[in-house]
């Protein structure tokens, strides 16, 4: 029996890997990855198409990873099926391998509602590496391009191709791109941003329909959005959003809500079986409670918690919240907790906007805390309200000067100081 196994390599497995190997240098370990190449940076996705980076350039690991870790790597191979009561894992050629602990970091996939056309040779995704292939492949011979979905994977699609000399229409249903990280007067700044360079933004409609060109009907040429217009482009990229990779555990014992429902050591509902990453629902420290995170340190800090948890060290997981770090047509943005909530009314909210300098920063709190903020175009000291943000620090005699010029560290009373940099 294989000691550990895990499916999934990206930064999810390769935290596991690295603890793992911390507690345990010699115990059998296996694996399984679909892609040939999996510790690549997705978030580089986008750098890969526009060209300011190669494959080397995006690996955060090199391929030697494997073979000093004493890893058995089946890349390139599918994980079909998991025997929890005989604790077996099936891969796509019928291969099985049975294991003692199990990590399971599959991760999310891209999520394509149903277009007339969606088949057609020119559609891409943009959340793995071949889709980026695809594209890069694509785009020698294109002009234009519709981008479906204004959030963080649409925008990021929109500036690669921007920056290779594409006309690009972004299309967003809901009536605000970036809707979910920022509020409507960030969002304007940002669909300001996109607009001068170039982009076409359409909100509050879809693609219903996906165009073939006249002389080769399979190869995309246009779409049709819901109010019927017609738009001619070269390729389509549906960039919507992600949702977890559960298919391995469905109708099983593994507790599944929107994604697979862990503990604060990363365990499941099934003994001696993980998951970490975009596949897991894992404890947000903010709400107090598990939420779905798809962030790309947390998947790494989930896995090494895993890892450490699957070799017999007792670790818990400190929990992450909502955040969203970006910098997309040179305009920073940071995004952290609450900042569109349904209550407003419930908060206390200070801002502060400078539309000559494109410098907006926004403050929520509730009961004296911060509950979230945004700050878009000056980043300095958004580490300072994350760490009063994650410590529950009551800023109450402090608020009047939160949004100063003359705000930091210093500037804060000795006991805050304390609370701030508290080791949770």
């Amino acid at each position: 029996m294989t000691k550990y196994v895990i499916i999934g390599g990206s930064a999810g497995g390769i935290g596991a890997v690295e603890a793992i190997r911390e507690v345990d240098p010699a115990g059998e370990l296996v694996v399984i990855s679909d892609e040939k190449v999996p510790q690549y940076s997705r978030p580089m996705i986008s750098e890969y198409v526009s060209r300011e980076a190669t494959l080397d350039t995006m690996k955060y690991r090199a391929d030697q990873f494997w073979k000093d870790n004493n890893v058995q790597a089946l890349t390139g191979h599918v994980a079909t099926k998991i025997d929890f009561a005989k604790k077996m894992v099936e891969l796509d050629g019928k291969q099985t391998i049975s294991y003692d602990k199990l990590l399971i970091a599959t991760g999310g996939k891209p999520f394509v509602p149903r277009m007339e056309g969606s088949d057609k040779s020119g559609v891409f995704t943009f959340t793995e590496l071949s889709s980026a292939e695809g594209i890069e492949a694509k785009v020698e011979q294109s002009k234009s391009a519709v981008v479906i979905g204004g959030g963080l994977i649409g925008v990021s699609a929109a500036e690669a191709l921007v920056k290779r000399g594409i006309k690009v229409t972004l299309v967003e249903l809901k009536d605000k791109i970036l809707n979910l990280i920022l509020d409507e007067t960030a969002s304007d700044i940002a669909e300001k941003v996109l607009t001068d360079d170039g982009v076409t933004v359409i909100t509050g409609q879809s693609v219903q329909k996906i165009l073939g060109k006249q002389d080769k009907p399979d190869t995309v040429g246009g779409v049709v959005m819901t109010d019927g217009t017609q738009i001619s482009c070269d390729l389509v990229v549906v960039a919507i959003g992600v949702i977890p990779r559960t298919d391995l555990v469905k109708d099983s014992a593994v507790k599944v809500n929107r994604g697979i429902v862990v503990d604060r050591h990363m365990q499941t509902s099934v003994a001696d079986v993980y998951a970490c990453g975009d596949v897991a629902e894992a404890h947000d420290f903010l709400i107090n409670g598990n939420r779905l995170l798809p962030l790309w340190p947390l998947a790494h800090l989930g896995g090494r918690v895993a890892g450490y948890n699957m070799a017999g060290k007792q670790t818990e997981y400190e929990g992450g919240t909502v955040m969203s770090s970006l910098k997309y047509f040179d305009l920073p943005v940071i995004t952290v907790g609450t900042v569109n909530p349904q209550n407003i009314s419930d908060y206390e909210v200070l801002v502060e906007y400078k539309p000559e300098k494109t410098v907006y920063k926004k403050i929520l709190l509730k009961d004296g805390k911060i509950e979230g903020f945004i700050f878009l175009g000056d980043l300095e000291k958004a580490g300072i309200f994350f760490r009063l943000l994650k410590n529950s620090v009551d800023v109450t005699e402090i608020k009047d000067m939160l949004l100063s010029e003359d705000f930091g560290i210093v500037a804060l009373p000795e006991q805050l100081r304390q609370e701030m940099f508290v080791v949770n």
